[in-house]
């Protein structure tokens, strides 16, 4: 495949904005010379930016938007306030007129995910959407979702969170049957709430070609790479996931801490300098961030609100290689052998986020 992949960027959201998105989408136009952009926010910004970069400036074109999404505008208010003017929505559009195959947006989450699925809308077999994120583990790396796109599952949205999830992993990992592990509080098949048992019991009557499911894995077996993807709802998903980046966190406080302490321990440091170095980037975010909309009928990423220029650019890359392998066809691939699909709703946007 040689035709080049379109990126829409919402150059307007997360922390630092333009800034450190357009620095980002260069570095990952280095290591993929077959990007190309459509960059969305102010041109009073945007342009001196894209400018100053001849090699980006000549793969990307630049559309004026007036409105930004605030990144502590409830999803409501933002699809009152920004549907059709704003950076967000232009670029969601854009994958929905055909002009992008990916959008990329490092701002709000609730609201890119309300307006996600009002303007692309869902597959028709997936009823609720889903945040995908890789996973540092000790033996490489995981997918886990659902990390926050919606609150609760039924045993089917669950099942949905594995199809999708797998044909991810198949994406990323190269795997051509991926293992999946359901999370729950104990491995045994009598524990967890009535809806982890029924998406069980499914995956374990409903044998896929897709992938290998082997159970439940706890929170422990995250970290130790017990699965290529764990399956969870998103409330308990994004809890594991914050909870995971805070405690790295404070392992590199205890260590830069630990390290002051004397004479001895900063020889030490010294001596120990490159397994330090290989520590530090295993546990660097940016190597991981970036996570996946699911269930859409589009490739929609979202990147880590906070995220400088190289954490910016992997979230490009991973979008590249979802587009590039065919994430949307591999999902529905696998949904096709589901009896009966669940119905397509449209909901209203109003309901769609209430928080």
């Amino acid at each position: 495949m040689t035709q080049s992949v379109c990126i829409a960027i919402d150059a307007m959201g997360g922390d630092h904005g333009p800034e450190v998105i357009l620095p980002g989408a260069a570095l990952a136009l280095a290591r993929h010379a077959d990007l190309k952009f459509i960059f969305f926010g102010d041109q009073v910004r945007l342009k001196p930016l894209l400018a100053a970069d001849p090699r980006l400036a000549a793969v990307s074109s630049l559309r004026h938007t007036d409105v930004e999404i605030r990144m502590d505008d409830k999803p409501s208010q933002a699809l009152r306030n920004g549907r059709r003017t704003s950076s967000m929505w232009q670029a969601l559009e854009a994958v929905k007129r055909g002009e992008a195959d990916a959008a990329f947006s490092a701002g709000n989450t609730g609201a890119l995910m309300a307006m996600a699925k009002v303007c692309l809308h869902m597959i028709p077999a997936i009823d609720r959407p889903a945040i995908a994120v890789l996973w540092p583990t000790l033996r490489g790396e995981s997918i886990v979702l659902d990390v926050g796109a919606s609150i609760g599952a039924d045993a089917q949205h669950l099942v949905d969170l594995a199809i999708m999830g797998s044909a991810m992993a198949r994406i990323v990992f190269s795997l051509p049957r991926p293992t999946v592990g359901l999370l729950n509080i104990g491995v045994e098949e009598v524990k967890g709430i009535e809806e982890v048992k029924a998406a069980s019991r499914i995956l374990r009557e409903t044998e896929s070609a897709d992938f290998d499911y082997r159970g439940f894995v706890e929170g422990d077996d995250i970290g130790k790479g017990a699965v290529d993807v764990v399956v969870t709802e998103g409330f308990s998903g994004n809890i594991a996931l914050k909870t995971a980046e805070g405690t790295a966190k404070q392992i590199s406080a205890y260590l830069r801490e630990a390290l002051r302490g004397s004479v001895a321990s900063k020889l030490g440091y010294l001596l120990a300098r490159p397994a330090f170095r290989a520590l530090a980037d295993k546990m660097d975010p940016r190597r991981v961030n970036g996570g996946i909309l699911l269930g859409l009928e589009g490739v929609v990423i979202k990147s880590h609100g906070g995220s400088d220029a190289v954490g910016t650019a992997r979230a490009l890359e991973i979008g590249y290689e979802m587009v590039r392998d065919e994430l949307l066809r591999k999902i529905q691939d696998s949904l096709s052998e589901r009896a009966e699909p669940a119905a397509a709703r449209v909901a209203d946007p109003e309901d769609i986020v209430r928080s």
